[in-house]
């Protein structure tokens, strides 16, 4: 692919709970989603990590009810995955990675 498209760039906000276990989960599942699928694509990524008790004013501007969540600014459209992040292929679907051109979707259930 040649040029540069909105969808090379990726904003993601994730609001975790201090070093809870499921943020950590977390943090970690969303980094290598980042890391290995996105940026290795070539996508940009600009993510952002807030612990709602440093920062609650953030996490109430944001209408942040429960944590972890994750937020994909863009591109669009605007999702909000809440709750269990541990797991990363429930994430890759629910964060649509395949909006990026990435190749998820040739996943064979024959195999």
């Amino acid at each position: 692919m040649t040029g540069s498209t909105a969808d090379d760039r990726w904003a993601l906000i994730l609001y975790v709970d201090g070093a809870s276990t499921s943020s950590i989960h977390a943090i970690e599942t969303v980094r290598r989603l980042c890391d290995e699928e996105l940026e290795g694509q070539g996508v940009h990524v600009d993510l952002e990590v807030i612990d709602v008790r440093r920062q609650s004013a953030r996490a109430a501007r944001d209408q942040i009810v429960a944590v972890p969540t994750l937020i994909k600014r863009f591109p669009g459209p605007p999702r909000r995955i809440v709750g269990d992040l541990s797991d990363s292929s429930w994430l890759r679907l629910a964060v649509d990675t395949g909006s990026a051109g990435i190749s998820g979707e040739d996943r064979d259930s024959g195999e």
